[in-house]
């Protein structure tokens, strides 16, 4: 925006203030700047309250059926030549391995992830059926993952009663669209049937496309904002890799 949208000068060297094109609530004007900060603190307060709320009682109660389940089976081994406690040890033993089955089904896995490009794209192009025509088009501007496979958790960074029991797997991601359009995708995603974390996420005014000489671009509605984050798949480890991680030294 130049100085001549702002101010509007009079005759005789007088001048007024343009009114605001932003709307303003209790005295606060607000911008495409402002909202972008507050995408990224509301993006902040959903990748928290994701971590707290899905995260660790998902693997709470993961860890609680893992060991219900080990001592089920102690059970069995030891009640054998009482065949009718047999059965009644079996079945619960049956609902523990159901229910841990259940818990695995909110965490990720190798099929799901195969799919979570064209399930971005779909969410993404979701939003551009009922736009006007020169109306900003939300965009999948970027979608890198940072490795080829799935690495073990042992940083900390989601708790110590995490680390050795499950791994991850990141994609950098970048989407462009209004505020609307952006929060409309990110509350999808949390909707994707694997469990996702948001981290790193950062939201500012997408720049302008470059001028065409002669002619001028007429945009419909809000400004477009850039957003970038990065998406976390967690998967448990298999028996495999957590004794390979157990048996890695530690540093």
């Amino acid at each position: 925006m130049t100085l001549s949208e702002d101010i509007n000068f009079m005759e005789g060297g007088e001048f007024t203030e343009a009114k605001s094109a932003y709307p303003v609530v209790f005295g606060i004007s607000f911008t495409p700047k402002i909202i972008g900060i507050l995408v990224g603190a509301l993006g902040f307060v959903g990748a928290l309250y994701m971590l707290l709320t899905l995260v660790m009682p998902a693997w709470d109660t993961f860890g609680q059926n893992q060991n219900k389940q080990t001592d089920l089976q102690g059970q069995v081994d030891q009640k054998k030549a009482t065949i009718k406690q047999i059965d009644q040890v079996k079945q619960e033993l049956a609902d523990a391995k159901q229910q841990q089955t259940q818990v695995l089904g909110l965490f990720a896995n190798e099929k799901t992830l195969d799919t979570l490009l064209l399930d971005l794209n779909r969410l993404v192009e979701a939003n551009n059926s009922t736009i006007a025509i020169n109306a900003t088009r939300a965009e999948l501007k970027k979608f890198v993952p940072v490795s080829d496979k799935a690495e073990p958790i042992t940083d900390g960074s989601l708790g110590t009663q995490v680390d050795g029991k499950l791994k991850r797997r990141s994609v950098n991601v970048e989407i462009l669209g209004t505020y609307e359009q952006t929060q409309s995708i990110l509350r999808n995603i949390e909707r994707l049937q694997p469990l996702l974390i948001v981290k790193d996420y950062q939201s500012a005014l997408a720049p302008e496309p470059p001028a065409i000489p002669g002619k001028r671009l007429l945009q419909v509605g809000p400004a477009p904002i850039s957003t970038s984050f990065q998406l976390q798949a967690l998967m448990p480890l298999s028996p495999e890799d957590a004794a390979a991680v157990k048996a890695e030294p530690k540093k």
